[in-house]
C-alpha cells in the first residue's frame, strides 16, 4: 500500500508532496482509497462533503467504530502526515482479519477531504462541513491563489458543490472515532516509546495581517519618503518570535503575499499570515494580542495602514476522557498506563469531530520531530507498532 501511494503528487525537485484538495493528485489519492476499500469487500461511500468512507458491517446500524485520517498535504509536505493514518487503518483491518476477529459493531475507515487547507487556506474543510463547523455559505467564499472558489474546484473534480453541508445523520452513526497520526514533535522519541495516546489539541488559529503602504520606485525614492509596508511586516515577524518565546507558545509567519511583487518596486501591500498555538487559551490570547499591538505600533511609525483578520480558530480540544482511558486500558494495564499520554500543537480532523462524537488519537514516533517537510519520517518498525496498536484498539472497541 505504501509503495502504491508514495508516488502520487510527489514533486521531483523538492521530494515533497503537493496533494492539494480537488486537484489531479487528490483525485488519484481518492481512487487509491476506493480501490483499497473495494479490494477488501468493504462498502464504499463518498459523502456530500467529499469525504470517503469504507464500511465493514451495516453503515446504518449505528454505534460504529471509525478510524482513518487524510491523504492531502501541505505544500511540499512529507509522506507520513495523514497518509500513515489511512494506510494503517487498512493494515489494521487486515491484521484483525488475520487474527480471526469477530466484529460486534460496524467498522468504517475514512479519508477526510482537505484537512491541511493548503489550497483554500482553511484546515479540515471536509470534517468542518460535516460537523457544521463551516457553513456552505462560508465554504463558497473560500478561494485559492488563482481565484478559483471551492465550489468551482469541487465541480471541476466531478463533485456536486450544491450538496455540501452539515451531515448529522452520518455523525449519528459513529460511536467512536480513533485517528492514528505520525507525531509532529519529539516527545515519543525523547521518552523512548513507539506509540502514544493524545490527551488534547492546543488552541490554535490563523490571523491575516494586511500592511498597506505606497508603491514606488526602489531606486529613486529616498528612504525618508517611503511608506514601505515590508518594514512593518518584518518587524512584526520578529515580534511574533519574541512574544512566543516569552509566553512558552509558538507563533509563525509562514505565508506572505506581496504587491506588486517586483524586485525594483517598493511594495504597496504586504499580506502575511500568522499561525499561533499555545497550551491554553489565555496564553494564546496573550501572544496574539501582543503581536497585533506591536504590528500596529510599527505600522504607525512607518505611515502604514494595518488591518488584521482572524481567518480561522480552534479552541482547546480535550479528547473524550472515557475513550482515552479505554485506549490506555486496551494498550496498557488496568492499574496504570504503559503508553504515554501527550498533548499536541497540531490540529486534526479528530479535533473537529470531538464536539460531535467521542474521539481519540494515537501517535507514532517521529525520530526527528520534523513534519510538514520532505524530511518527515517514521521508522518501519514504529509504523508496524502503530498498526498493531490500532488493531488492538479496534478489536477492543468493535469486537467485544
Amino acid at each position: 500500500m505504501w509503495r502504491d501511494l508514495a508516488p502520487i503528487g510527489r514533486n521531483s525537485e523538492s521530494g515533497g508532496y503537493r496533494r492539494y484538495a480537488w486537484t489531479a493528485a487528490d483525485t488519484d489519492c481518492r481512487a487509491w482509497f476506493k480501490a483499497q476499500a473495494e479490494s477488501r469487500g468493504l462498502t464504499y461511500e463518498l459523502d456530500r462533503n467529499g469525504n470517503q468512507w469504507a464500511w465493514l458491517g451495516d453503515p446504518a446500524a449505528g454505534d460504529a467504530v471509525v478510524t482513518g485520517s487524510h491523504l492531502d498535504s501541505v505544500p511540499d509536505g512529507g509522506a507520513f502526515d495523514g497518509p500513515l493514518g489511512v494506510v494503517s487503518s487498512f493494515a489494521a483491518l487486515d491484521e484483525l482479519r488475520r487474527r480471526g476477529a469477530e466484529f460486534t459493531r460496524p467498522l468504517a475507515l475514512t479519508n477526510f477531504g482537505d484537512e491541511e487547507g493548503a489550497r483554500f487556506g482553511l484546515a479540515c474543510v471536509g470534517s468542518r462541513l460535516t460537523a457544521g463547523r463551516l457553513t456552505p455559505e462560508q465554504a463558497a467564499q473560500l478561494r485559492d491563489g488563482d481565484g478559483v472558489s471551492l465550489p468551482q474546484a469541487m465541480e471541476r473534480a466531478g463533485h456536486d458543490p450544491e450538496a455540501i453541508g452539515p451531515d448529522p445523520e452520518r455523525l449519528a452513526r459513529i460511536g467512536a472515532f480513533v485517528e492514528l497520526h505520525v507525531e509532529q514533535g519529539r516527545a515519543l522519541d525523547l521518552s523512548g516509546d513507539a506509540v502514544g495516546i493524545a490527551s488534547a489539541i492546543w488552541p490554535h488559529g490563523r490571523w491575516r495581517f494586511d500592511f498597506r503602504g505606497e508603491a514606488n520606485h526602489a531606486g529613486t525614492t529616498r528612504l525618508v519618503d517611503r511608506r514601505d509596508p515590508m518594514l512593518s511586516y518584518a518587524q512584526t515577524v520578529l515580534a511574533a518570535r519574541r512574544e512566543a518565546e516569552l509566553a512558552g507558545a509558538v507563533a509563525t509567519f509562514g505565508k506572505i503575499s506581496v504587491e506588486p511583487n517586483g524586485v525594483n518596486a517598493i511594495p504597496s501591500l504586504v499580506r502575511g499570515w500568522l499561525d499561533s498555538r499555545a497550551a491554553d487559551q489565555q496564553t494564546l490570547d496573550t501572544v496574539v494580542t501582543a503581536v497585533e499591538k506591536a504590528a500596529r505600533e510599527y505600522a504607525d511609525a512607518h505611515g502604514i495602514d494595518l488591518e488584521t483578520v482572524r481567518e480561522s480558530f480552534t479552541p482547546v480540544v480535550e479528547f473524550d476522557h472515557a475513550l482515552r482511558d479505554e485506549l490506555g486500558r486496551i494498550l496498557g494495564t488496568d492499574d496504570r498506563l504503559t503508553v504515554p499520554v501527550l498533548g499536541t500543537g497540531a490540529g486534526h480532523d479528530a479535533g473537529i469531530l470531538a464536539d460531535s462524537v467521542p474521539t481519540a488519537m494515537l501517535f507514532v514516533r517521529n525520530p526527528t520531530g520534523v513534519s510538514h517537510s520532505p524530511a518527515e519520517h517514521a521508522a518501519e518498525d514504529d509504523c508496524l507498532a502503530g498498526v498493531n496498536a490500532l488493531a488492538d484498539v479496534l478489536e477492543g472497541l468493535a469486537c467485544r
